[in-house]
């Protein structure tokens, strides 16, 4: 998966350089997307300098966490040093019974208060390798 991951950066950007963040909870996805991405969420501050994007991951078939989900995203898009990032979000395991759709995680997630910043949702599946390509072609 980390390979078409890469691949997908490349077509995307080519050989821009670019510093991309991939944030969420533990359990949404992010290995599965990236290949080898630990729960690291203590240290995340330590990423944010030079940040020209975050995409944040979440597990839209955990209901039970989404609340958790959008006081860390709503945290997040508070510092300082992501001001002008723009934000992806995936709503990730699309796959899985009972997966909240696009719309029912915008509003669980409260992405109609983001102000002053460009933002898009795109449903995923990082098992299946659905809709990563179209969110990045965003």
């Amino acid at each position: 998966m980390g390979i078409l991951f890469t691949k997908m950066f490349s077509s995307v950007f080519g050989n821009k350089e670019a510093r991309i963040l991939v944030l969420g909870l533990d359990n949404a996805g992010k290995t599965t997307i990236l290949c080898g991405q630990t729960s690291i969420r203590p240290y995340w501050r330590c990423y944010f300098p030079n940040t020209q994007a975050i995409i944040y991951v979440v597990d839209s078939s955990d209901t039970d966490r989404l609340a958790i989900a959008k006081d860390e995203f709503h945290a997040i898009l508070e510092e300082e040093e992501l001001r002008g990032a723009v934000v992806l979000i995936f709503a990730n395991k699309q796959d899985l019974p009972g997966a909240l759709d696009a719309a029912a995680v915008t509003e669980a997630l409260e992405l109609h208060k983001i102000k002053n910043r460009q933002w898009a949702i795109f449903k995923t599946s990082a098992i299946k390798g659905e809709g990563l390509f179209e969110g990045l072609d965003w």
